[in-house]
């Protein structure tokens, strides 16, 4: 379904849309709007069906000042922040590296003494599915249980999703957000398991662009001329896309843009390793020297601290 072209994509996420609001109501949904690209689609396609649907920010700190600044030029925006602070996360649960799956397995690893435990056995490569390695151990990473520094995954837990726990406790809205099925296995895997309205759940969410790749949200932009944070430049054609079979010889052309590809967190280090130079770090030692800097300061000169991690997993910055 991935596959299928912009407009069928661009109908069934509309459909989907309906479907929730159907259920809650308009006053009972929300745009969970982060300011990046792909939520940025989402609000202008909600809003073009329902003008008055609002959108909630997370301020987590961690945002790049650019975010902040496009999302002030919305209406009817609710701002939440979190309760604690970045440097407070760390100090409580750990660093974020390499991705969430991992960062958790050595999170509980460390604070397990049953060699039996799931988390021990990933990171040990001992996992197996019919007589084979299963798919989801991850011994390469096993060094990072001797790391000098705390490792865990709680950070997009503690400083975006409780926010939103708390809006709906207090509010009883439901979310509908701009998450891909093709960004994580994790979510991917979501999708198949649940489609796109996950009604029945503590928490009921809303995914209409799971069935988009990263380059349909692009392809929207440039066709519509939407505004983005000037983060990210400008959105341009690049190439016709190869390596994917299209529907009915539908080859969409390929879409970049001319500054980062990717806002979200600038602290975090998910994925970082996989990054070709310049890499999220070198490029914000040029773009954003101030919060750069504020990164790898060492933590008891006030800064993160993160100069020790990237050198131990080996990031360059």
């Amino acid at each position: 379904m991935q596959s299928l072209p912009m407009e069928i994509k661009l109908s069934m996420t509309r459909q989907r849309i309906r479907e929730w609001v159907g259920r809650y109501g308009v006053n009972g949904v929300y745009i969970s709007f982060s300011g990046g690209k792909d939520s940025t689609v989402l609000l202008h396609i909600a809003r073009e069906m329902y003008p008055d649907m609002e959108a909630v920010f997370v301020d987590t700190g961690l945002e790049y000042p650019e975010i902040k600044e496009f999302v002030k030029t919305f209406d009817n925006v609710t701002l939440l922040r979190p309760e604690i602070n970045f440097r407070q996360v760390i100090e409580k649960y750990g660093y974020p590296v390499i991705s969430k799956e991992v960062s958790k397995s050595v999170y509980y690893s460390r604070r397990s003494n049953n060699p039996e435990n799931i988390y021990v056995k990933k990171l040990r490569g001992e996992l197996e599915f019919e007589g084979k390695k299963s798919q989801y151990n991850q011994e390469k990473w096993c060094f990072l249980l001797d790391a000098p520094f705390g490792v865990g995954n709680q950070c997009c837990d503690v400083m975006k999703k409780k926010p939103l726990h708390n809006f709906h406790k207090k509010t009883g809205k439901v979310p509908i957000t701009g998450q891909m099925a093709d960004e994580s296995k994790l979510r991917s895997q979501k999708w198949i398991n649940n489609g796109c309205n996950l009604y029945d759940s503590k928490y009921p969410i809303s995914n209409p662009m799971s069935l988009w790749v990263g380059n349909d949200a692009l392809e929207y932009i440039a066709k519509n001329n939407i505004k983005i944070a000037s983060v990210y430049g400008e959105v341009i054609a690049d190439c016709e896309m190869d390596g994917q079979m299209w529907l009915d010889g539908y080859s969409p052309p390929k879409f970049r843009t001319t500054g980062v590809s990717r806002t979200g967190c600038m602290f975090c280090m998910f994925g970082a390793h996989l990054e070709q130079e310049p890499n999220r770090f070198q490029r914000m030692k040029i773009t954003h020297p101030t919060v750069y800097s504020y990164c790898l300061r060492p933590w008891d000169s006030g800064g993160l601290g993160m100069k020790t991690v990237l050198d131990y997993v080996g990031i360059k910055y």
